[in-house]
């Protein structure tokens, strides 16, 4: 009866001994029928990263394709702003030689009047320089019949002139002094500056002549 109950027993383990291989085999087999089945996952998963990529390459080319447009008008956007301010430039030179030519225009002008007044008051200066001594005398008449009179002009009756006095008329300043009204082409700066009077010559000429200094003379002509 031991002897059966060995064999029995020695049996049992046998069995045992079949089937933990068997049953660890089944478990072991498992887990790869999931990582067959994981895997079409994985590879979708992973192809759809791909698909996203090149999806966002068009979006990426067409963020890029704006700065490219930006950058070439970078160059544009100089060029216009270069060339505005050479127009300008240009033009500030324009309005500085147009002034410069008008300053020097001015000056001319400005140097031709003072050169023929000083001629006038020369060839005035020499005949009211002779006439110094002779006046015209009282009750003598001029070519037109304007009559001098010691008691309306001479040195005794020396007046202040003002460039914004007498009149204008007909195009001319001209002042009132003895009963008539005297006017000249130009007049001198000293006219202004200086008391002045008004003689007729012997020639029969009307003069203006500074009171503190006769040497300064010029014709004027009289209405």
């Amino acid at each position: 009866m031991k002897v059966l109950g060995v064999i029995g027993t020695t049996a049992m383990f046998l069995l045992l001994g079949a089937t933990i291989p068997a049953f660890a085999q089944e478990e072991s087999a498992k887990p790869v029928q999931h990582e067959d089945k994981a895997k079409p996952a994985a590879k979708q998963e992973q192809a759809k990263p791909q698909k996203q990529e090149q999806q966002a390459k068009p979006a990426k080319q067409e963020q890029a394709k704006p700065e490219k447009q930006q950058q070439q008008a970078k160059p544009q956007k100089q060029e216009q702003q270069a060339k505005s301010q050479e127009q300008t430039q240009q033009q500030a030179k324009g309005q500085q030689q147009q002034e410069k030519k008008q300053q020097q225009q001015q000056t001319k002008t400005q140097q031709n009047q003072d050169k023929s007044q000083q001629r006038q008051a020369q060839q005035a200066t020499g005949h009211v320089q002779e006439s110094h001594v002779q006046y015209a005398r009282s009750g003598q008449k001029d070519s037109r019949g304007h009559e001098y009179n010691e008691s309306h002009f001479g040195p005794n009756h020396h007046a202040r002139f003002e460039s914004s006095g007498g009149r204008d008329y007909d195009g001319r300043r001209e002042y009132s002094y003895g009963g008539y009204w005297f006017y000249a082409g130009v007049y001198p700066p000293w006219f202004y500056q200086r008391d002045v009077y008004f003689v007729m010559g012997p020639d029969g000429l009307w003069y203006a002549v500074a009171y503190d200094d006769p040497s300064l003379t010029f014709q004027v002509n009289i209405e």
